[in-house]
């Protein structure tokens, strides 16, 4: 018993650190945009979504049951069973982080989970139907969904101000956009809360429950709550600063609009999937959201190599993170030594990741720099496309265009000459 209470307490801290580089790596979700257009300074915009991702975590437990007794049978599930899953998903979250991509943390978890399921008892101990009606459906929707609503609505943004042409009213709405960035910033930080925060407390729970702690179908208890909550805003106030460059910077520039309209579309998505239960993937609906919204201004460019590599990223999750949790579950079955041998991997895994990354460190001084390769790629293929569907110029407009260049300075001693006209 008192073996099973240590193994307990070690999942226990080792899905806290799960949230915790859930947080940090997810912090873009919330704040890329914000910090890309200058709405908010990034110390300011990291803290902000720190609290409200505190506060969403109280706001719902559908997803946390969809977890805890959804994916996987409950019966017969091994405690070593979670904390494999634990190390396959933290190692991935390290990993992506490292190279900058906004893979989903969400499907790192359900990856080791999958895998460390499997090798621990099989394939009958996946509820397939869950997999694919809760995890899979959504991971294809959503970034669809919230991308189409953000195009939509950075095009009928730029459609109503297209008139707007005193200089006064221009600098009110620009300062009006960016509070409503900052407005629907917030409301993604605190969709995140409701939905990633609620994937710890699932995964605590089900360790509970294989523990022998709570009964199979119980509710997190407050305290599971409280501190999932206080892991994910201590990591986003951290700051995946390598991240939020890439969705900031990497993916297109945003302009205040577009921010705003690609924060709103990703916050409806997030907290409507929440309230159904479906455990989607916040990465996905903001990095959907923030493509559309760079394909809704006329003229701007989504960096399709950068979004290619993420797609690469999102598609690798679930069977990178389940084959980790796999190999991690074959040692912890091997007994103690094994559970040992895994957190020691865990560990240095970490710390190498970590080592790496002081190499060319990225936090909030240099976020917003865009000296890198994609700062300045040219229009891809999709991009040139959809800019040619906008109708040329007129004959008449383009008759009517002139510009004046001014002479050059003359010298004292020369007579004036006048503008010449083109």
């Amino acid at each position: 018993m008192e073996h099973i209470t240590l193994l307990l307490a070690i999942v226990v801290v080792t899905a806290l650190v799960f949230d915790f580089t859930n947080g940090f790596h997810d912090t873009a979700n919330a704040m890329a945009t914000t910090i890309s257009t200058g709405a908010l300074k990034p110390k300011t915009a990291v803290a902000m979504s720190a609290v409200l991702n505190l506060v969403g975590a109280f706001l719902s437990v559908e997803v946390a049951k969809t977890i805890s007794g959804g994916i996987v049978n409950e019966n017969g599930l091994r405690t070593e069973v979670i904390f494999a899953a634990l190390v396959g998903a933290i190692l991935w979250n390290l990993l992506t982080w490292l190279v900058g991509l906004p893979s989903s943390s969400s499907h790192a978890l359900f990856g080791g989970l999958i895998g460390a399921a499997v090798m621990s008892a099989g394939w009958s101990s996946i509820n397939g139907g869950t997999v694919v009606t809760k995890v899979l459906l959504p991971a294809i929707a959503a970034p669809l969904v919230a991308g189409l609503a953000a195009m939509l609505a950075a095009k009928l943004t730029y459609r109503i101000n297209r008139n707007v042409t005193d200089e006064n009213q221009l600098k009110s709405t620009a300062k009006g956009y960016r509070a409503g960035q900052i407005a629907s910033a917030g409301l993604v930080s605190l969709a995140h809360g409701t939905n990633d925060a609620q994937k710890t407390m699932g995964i605590i729970t089900l360790a509970l429950v294989t523990g022998g702690v709570l009964a199979p179908g119980s509710n997190p208890p407050m305290w599971v709550i409280v501190s999932a909550g206080v892991a994910i805003a201590l990591g986003t106030y951290l700051g995946g600063w390598r991240i939020i460059r890439t969705m900031g910077k990497g993916l297109t520039d945003l302009r205040p609009p577009q921010g705003f309209a690609a924060q709103t579309s990703a916050a409806t998505v997030i907290l409507a999937s929440s309230h159904l239960g479906f455990s989607l993937s916040t990465t996905q609906s903001c990095s959907g959201a923030v493509m559309g919204a760079g394909l809704g201004r006329k003229g701007g460019v989504v960096r399709w190599s950068t979004a290619t590599r993420m797609f690469v990223a999102w598609g690798l999750t679930l069977p990178a993170a389940g084959l980790v949790g796999a190999g991690a579950e074959f040692l912890t079955k091997q007994g103690p030594w094994g559970i040992t041998a895994t957190a020691i991997l865990l560990v240095g895994g970490s710390f190498a990741i970590w080592l790496a990354s002081r190499r060319q460190p990225v936090d909030h001084t240099n976020v917003n720099d865009t000296e890198d390769a994609t700062a300045d790629e040219p229009r891809g293929v999709v991009t040139t496309a959809m800019a040619a569907v906008a109708p040329p110029p007129t004959a008449s407009a383009v008759s009517d265009l002139s510009a004046t260049i001014p002479a050059p300075a003359a010298a004292p001693d020369d007579t004036p000459r006048p503008a010449a006209t083109v």
